[in-house]
């Protein structure tokens, strides 16, 4: 899908700085490590088939929390590739498949997996809790600690996670919900990462995460039922080869998806397979304890949706894909995922995403209009349009993030315009033509997004005064050079405070709003974008003309996915969320206090900034 294109592609975005980098580096602080280690990545590949019958066998027991404080979170982060790599836990693992299989019947074969390459598998830092910490006695469904607190294996009748007796799916037409968070109330609207596996059900996931939690994430699955592809990066083709012989190469199998230099695997999806439906899960948060709730510090948003196997040849030979099926399956493949393991997803019906649109971030040049278009913040407002969300009207857009880079109002414009519908080569057009009236519409549209856009970032106030205090924003990320930058939109920015108090956030969601339905619309009061893209060109690339051609090309550096997914209701007040309310939950406190006035003069708050504390 992405040609070569230019060498000089990394430095068409951010100017060169590299937001992903200060990420990074802000991780390996956070853990006392050298940020000089780790840096890099390469490819690879792996396979199976997602409608292989698996074996079924049952386990009991279900788990409980133990509450992780903010340092054992701080140890606990690790950034994705040391995350994964020199834990040698293949002897551990079946000698405990082994005690479980004096338990158990003979497992059959299946899923075709004899001889492919194993999955890549997360690692707790050194001096983390092993997974026991996280484990006790199990705990009715429903069953609480004398503290009054939900443990890990309880549930409430509002969030649990069970099919009916009439053979209906949990979530058939797809739901957005909150991480469960320990120590808040539930109230219907959050979900546990436990709810999300299903582990007594679940025979093969495939999962992709920037940081890993490996001992966490095996203490959340069945090895002994489940099979695992796990989809990450890794610095060399040595690296790939020690964690694929560092794992059981009949339960866990690696993807490497190709890296462009300087970039970062931040797609987070979860494909998971059951008897007689598959799950998609696009969450916001890595596969860490903290990022689903378990220090009781940090929130994500996930979006679910349960999708039916077809019973006959015929069903599935007469299927028309939607446009979220067609970009998940050409997501999938531009991430190398083996062409088996991807054409298996055409025995499911997507009948029910026609609703949503996924869209994505694919690294490279992308030389092709039909490729640029389809990707990036150009494929953001082609999934706009195709869902009859196109509007030449103003928008009100909320964007919550936990990163951000070295952004400007070029950058805000171009999303903008996207979640308007456009395709790109609006706010491209103005940014080539350098006519005399350029500064005069620049100025214009400044005043535009100030009057109709706002960014959500933790300040620096928020963060210390939150549970888990600075020890627990180690993923939280901003420069203060960035934001000292002339050309950097302070206006728009918002102090962002969770509604469930102490928590900070890790979410990326965008909420659109719809002044009036447009002629010609669906009819839709707007959307909102769930997903792993933070606030950055990293994330959602930059359109630019491509030296060779003189045509716009697209360069992306990172790996990132979400969802789009209109909402119903209108409201004439810019401030004004609640047509969100019961479709996309909404995290933060609303209206914030602004960072700086209209004329850009600072405030007394300042954003979280990682490296001065």
């Amino acid at each position: 899908m992405a040609s070569n294109g230019d060498r000089d592609w990394a430095a068409e975005i951010n100017g060169a700085e590299d937001d992903d980098e200060a990420l990074r580096i802000a991780i390996a602080l956070s853990l006392g490590k050298d940020p000089s280690e780790g840096a890099g990545q390469s490819s690879g590949k792996g396979m199976i088939d997602l409608t292989q019958d698996d074996d079924d066998d049952d386990r009991d027991g279900n788990s409980e929390p133990k509450e992780t404080s903010a340092s054992q979170q701080k140890t606990t982060s690790t950034a994705g590739l040391s995350g994964l790599a020199g834990l040698d836990r293949k002897k551990m693992e079946e000698e405990r498949l082994a005690r479980l299989g004096k338990r158990k019947a003979p497992q059959s074969e299946d899923d075709g997996l004899s001889g492919s390459r194993p999955l890549q598998r997360p690692r707790v830092a050194a001096g983390s809790s092993p997974p026991s910490s996280l484990l006790s006695a199990s705990a009715a469904p429903g069953e609480e600690d004398k503290s009054g607190r939900l443990r890990v294996g309880a549930s409430t009748s509002s969030s649990t996670i069970t099919a009916s007796r009439s053979g209906g799916l949990p979530f058939p037409s797809g739901v957005v919900k909150k991480t469960w968070a320990y120590g808040q109330p539930r109230q219907g609207d959050d979900i546990k990462i436990e709810e999300v596996l299903q582990k007594h059900q679940l025979e093969l996931a495939v999962l992709s995460s920037y940081q890993w939690d490996e001992e966490w994430l095996l203490s959340r699955v069945d090895l002994a039922r489940t099979k695992l592809i796990l989809i990450a990066f890794a610095v060399s083709e040595a690296q790939k080869e020690e964690m694929r012989n560092n794992v059981p190469r009949d339960r866990i199998r690696f993807c490497f998806p190709p890296m462009q230099p300087m970039g970062a695997m931040h797609s987070k999806l979860m494909l998971l397979k059951y008897e007689k439906y598959m799950r998609v899960v696009i969450p916001t948060g890595n596969l860490m304890s903290f990022d689903w709730g378990e220090s009781g510090t940090m929130e994500n948003m996930v979006f679910i949706i349960d999708i039916p196997k077809f019973t006959t040849a015929e069903e599935r030979e007469a299927q028309r894909l939607t446009p979220f099926a067609e970009e998940l399956l050409c997501f999938l493949r531009a991430q190398q995922l083996d062409e088996k393991l991807v054409n298996s997803l055409l025995n499911y019906d997507f009948a029910e995403t026609s609703r949503y649109h996924f869209v994505h971030t694919i690294p490279g040049s992308h030389v092709s209009e039909d490729a640029w278009k389809r990707t990036g913040y150009c494929g953001l407002g082609r999934a706009v349009s195709a869902l009859g969300l196109s509007t030449p009207d103003p928008i009100e857009l909320d964007f919550v993030c936990a990163s951000l880079g070295a952004v400007n109002y070029s950058l805000l414009l171009a999303l903008y315009y996207a979640c308007q519908g456009d395709s790109g080569l609006k706010e491209y057009g103005k940014r080539i033509t350098g006519n005399k009236t350029k500064g005069a519409s620049s100025a214009k549209d400044e005043a535009m997004l100030r009057d109709h856009m706002r960014v959500y970032f933790p300040s620096r106030d928020t963060v210390l005064q939150s549970k888990g205090g600075k020890d627990a924003a180690g993923t939280i990320c901003c420069l203060s050079k960035w934001w000292q930058a002339a050309t950097f939109p302070r206006e728009v920015l918002r102090d962002c405070r969770s509604l469930r108090k102490g928590l900070l956030m890790h979410s990326k969601v965008i909420y659109v709003r719809h002044r009036q339905a447009s002629p010609g619309s669906s009819g839709a009061g707007g959307f909102a974008y769930v997903g792993s893209a933070n606030l950055s060109e990293s994330a959602w690339g930059r359109l630019v003309r491509d030296r060779t051609t003189g045509k716009p090309k697209l360069t992306c550096r990172n790996w990132f996915c979400g969802v789009l997914i209109p909402v119903q209701g209108n409201s004439s007040d810019a401030t004004d969320l609640s047509v969100f309310t019961g479709q996309v939950p909404v995290p933060m406190e609303w209206p914030s206090r602004p960072y700086a006035s209209d004329g850009g003069s600072r405030s007394e708050i300042t954003p979280w900034f990682y490296q001065e504390g």
